[in-house]
């Protein structure tokens, strides 16, 4: 049964929605761009003496220009915008993240993060640039459409395909981009269609800013103190609200607040907010996603300092009971969403703290490195939120194994095979369902994280393991500083190792652990 969903369904925890089955033609080997140098790692770069701050990411990127392949003519600062900087204190390394523009107009995937450590050094840079041959070209591009056709467009499509719309989840825009279509740079707008009704779908759009054509699209749908008893019957306590004579399902302790609503078996979100008058909860449902989120805030506060989801505190929203016998859960952008199960492959989906951090981690993931959801990217999109999800409470190695009824779990990072995934890059799966097998090849990303953090010998190589506390660390770090929207394997493995380094040293066992791991599975 799982196989055949994982055929016509993507980007929800299980496996998401059915959008995949519409998309439009496209460049199958690489539909979000394919630019050069992927990454420079494993130097130390120092600036020239009186060099200082930002100068020394000018200076250390002019003496990269022609690995770019970008002319010595071309001024870098007139084409690099620094879009993001923040410094570790622990390590004491600044990370930038920086966006290329031609003419002005940012290139899609055009992001580079920079990373100089405390004594100054430039250590790594992981992303990709337009070399100065294909900006010529995309120079004499103009747009023969407004943003609102293309908006336009991109609704057109979905309705083809689902009927009519309802109220969007986020107000639609459309930005323009120079986008690497076939090989080709074209003008292109970027929008998203994010609605709850007739059905939930969230994708998106590449719309040619010359004719109004889709070029690609994609579905992005990122799925998979009051006393109460879950699904499972365990007792669980929680923070409420008193509202006069009753209590309200909302803890205002945890940043901007974590509130939980009923969709009532209907598709209409949030729904109603669920109260009390004595302040003993009966919904299983309900307690389990109220209490596991605030377990998962409590994740990243206490571990990583991390002030929900955003960094900025974002208030946490959850609908359960979401449609009639749903088999999946959600985050689209705004909110959780968690079906109750159909009773027979799974049970309600609050019920496991893997699904509510997976969820909640890919809101994290959105908000920092922003993986795309295809491809390579997607799959470590994918990896990222099962690593976090199952860190929660790090029982074991498996996958959604509270909700699964008849199959054991979802999925195991300690043998992915067990729930046909690869456990090596050779093995990957390389066609187009599954957004490029986004679920499927996030088993080789899994198994790598398990080796660092538990050890073990993986088709003869011999990991030492260091817990997983320091892995978490290593990929947390790796995640927000150092990954760009369209890393592959190849760069979390860079990523990685330079998040080891920073924190451990460039010759401790953590690193070790690191390499020896990504050569294990096949990523070099």
């Amino acid at each position: 049964m799982l196989k055949v969903w994982a055929s016509v369904i993507t980007g929800a925890f299980l496996l998401g929605s059915v959008q995949a089955v519409h998309a439009a033609p496209q460049d199958q080997s690489a539909p979000l761009g394919n630019f050069a140098p992927k990454l420079i790692t494993g130097e130390s770069w120092s600036a020239p003496q009186g060099v200082s701050g930002e100068e020394k990411i000018w200076k250390y990127l002019e003496s990269k220009q022609e690995s770019f392949q970008i002319g010595k003519s071309v001024d870098l600062k007139k084409q690099l915008k620094i879009i993001g900087q923040t410094t570790d204190e622990k390590t004491g390394t600044t990370h930038y993240r920086l966006q290329q523009l031609v003419g002005g107009v940012p290139v899609y995937g055009g992001i580079q993060t920079i990373h100089v450590n405390k004594e100054g050094q430039v250590t790594s840079l992981i992303g990709s640039l337009l070399p100065d041959q294909q900006q010529q070209v995309s120079k004499s591009l103009s747009s023969q459409i407004s943003e609102a056709q293309a908006i336009a467009v991109a609704q057109k499509d979905t309705e083809a395909a689902v009927g009519k719309l309802g109220e969007p989840q986020k107000a639609p825009k459309a930005d323009l981009y120079v986008y690497l279509h076939n090989g080709q740079p074209v003008l292109a707008y970027v929008t998203e269609v994010n609605v709850l009704e007739p059905e939930a779908v969230r994708t998106r759009y590449f719309i040619s800013a010359d004719d109004g054509s889709i070029l690609f699209k994609y579905d992005i749908l990122a799925h998979a103190t009051g006393t109460g008893k879950g699904v499972l019957g365990d007792t669980k306590t929680f923070t409420t609200t008193q509202s006069g004579s009753s209590y309200q399902l909302k803890d205002s302790t945890r940043g901007q607040g974590i509130v939980t609503y009923s969709a009532g078996n209907r598709t209409s979100l949030p729904g109603s907010l669920l109260t009390s008058t004595n302040n003993i909860w009966n919904d299983g449902s309900a307690v389990d996603a109220h209490a596991y989120t605030a377990k998962v805030y409590d994740y990243y506060k206490n571990k990583f300092s991390r002030n929900s989801i955003d960094g900025n505190g974002l208030q946490l929203k959850s609908s359960v009971h979401y449609s009639t016998r749903y088999n999946n859960a959600f985050w689209n952008g705004v909110q959780m969403v968690y079906g109750d199960g159909d009773g027979v492959t799974f049970r309600s989906f609050p019920a496991d703290p893997d699904v509510i951090g997976h969820e909640l981690t890919h809101g994290v993931t959105e908000s920092t490195a922003g993986l795309e959801y295809y491809g390579e990217s997607g799959a470590l999109n994918e990896s990222i939120s099962d690593i976090f999800g199952n860190a929660i409470e790090g029982k074991n190695w498996l996958i959604g194994d509270l909700i699964t009824l008849n199959a054991g779990a979802l999925r195991s990072m300690e043998n992915p095979k067990l729930y046909r995934q690869p456990d090596r890059y050779q093995d990957r799966y390389t066609g187009s369902s599954d957004n490029g097998g986004v679920h499927t090849n996030s088993g080789i990303n899994n198994k790598a994280f398990h080796l660092i953090a538990q050890g073990g010998t993986h088709y003869g190589v011999t990991v030492n393991g260091i817990g997983r506390s320091a892995a978490e660390q290593i990929f947390y770090d790796a995640l927000t500083h150092y990954l760009t929207p369209t890393s592959d394997f190849s760069a979390i493995r860079a990523a990685a190792i330079q998040a080891a380094t920073d924190s451990f040293g460039a010759n401790s066992a953590q690193v070790d652990a690191v390499k020896k791991a990504y050569t294990a599975v096949g990523v070099n």
